[in-house]
């Protein structure tokens, strides 16, 4: 799939869609640097992937944390030589809110993690692929609640800003040869929902009918398939998209 001997940078990975992505990516030949806050999970997946293809290096971090989102960057360019994609997977949720019952603390958190790691991630990513001068390749896991309603506000909106993200970048950065894409999962057998906590029940009786529609759960295998096409050469001419991956939950 044309990632062979790359560095390809990955947040959340040690768990869920984040892990499947290191272990696709590190069997089809790819030089992986795995991020997340679990350094024990972190320690374990590497292990695992000893004698694949590629290669796996760790990173412990929370991305939230500006430090994390420069540092991570320069740990993959001094082990591997260079970063050629940037992943931002890492994601939590919020608590199924509508926008008169959110807390500022759930707002605090979820956007952290899911706007502003990301955001100072591209920044500095796009800052070493300049310099690389050979371009680059951005791949952001929004979500279709940046889409449609399917959760709470401040997820919906955390993911919308994601995909606004995307599309800025992909326009902004075309003359420099840096991709951005987005994908956009529907509903995953992941461990996000433990980042949720207590539901608002006002909120969730809201939703439920809408999830109620909700095909069968997809895997994080489908994700991994996505973002191998994304970060590929076989995609070299898609950029500013959102690949929507949620069995046709959207086109209800």
């Amino acid at each position: 799939m044309g990632i062979e001997n790359k560095t390809v940078l990955v947040t959340g990975a040690s768990s869920g869609m984040g892990k499947a992505i290191v272990e696709r990516f590190v069997a089809e030949g790819a030089n992986v640097v795995a991020v997340a806050r679990r350094k024990e999970r972190l320690e374990e997946l590497a292990k695992s992937l000893e004698g694949k293809k590629g290669k796996a290096a760790v990173f412990v971090g929370d991305v939230s944390d500006p430090k994390t989102t420069d540092d991570m960057i320069d740990f993959a360019v001094n082990k591997f030589g260079s970063l050629d994609v940037l992943i931002n997977n890492a994601g939590i949720m919020d608590d199924m809110s509508a926008v008169g019952d959110f807390s500022d603390d759930i707002l605090g958190r979820v956007f952290s993690v899911n706007v502003y790691g990301p955001m100072r991630a591209m920044r500095k990513a796009v800052s070493v692929f300049k310099s690389q001068g050979k371009g680059g390749n951005i791949i952001n896991v929004a979500s279709i609640g940046g889409i449609r309603t399917v959760a709470g506000v401040v997820y919906c909106a955390s993911k919308a800003a994601l995909i606004s993200m995307t599309k800025n970048t992909a326009y902004m950065y075309m003359p420099d040869k840096i991709r951005c894409n987005c994908i956009a999962p529907g509903g995953i057998e992941t461990e996000i929902a433990q980042s949720m906590g207590i539901p608002n029940m006002a909120g969730f009786s809201r939703l439920k009918p809408m999830m109620d529609m909700a095909p069968p759960m997809g895997k994080a295998e489908d994700i991994a398939s996505a973002a191998l096409y994304l970060a590929s050469d076989e995609s070299s001419y898609v950029s500013g998209d959102v690949l929507v991956v949620d069995g046709g939950w959207i086109s209800v």
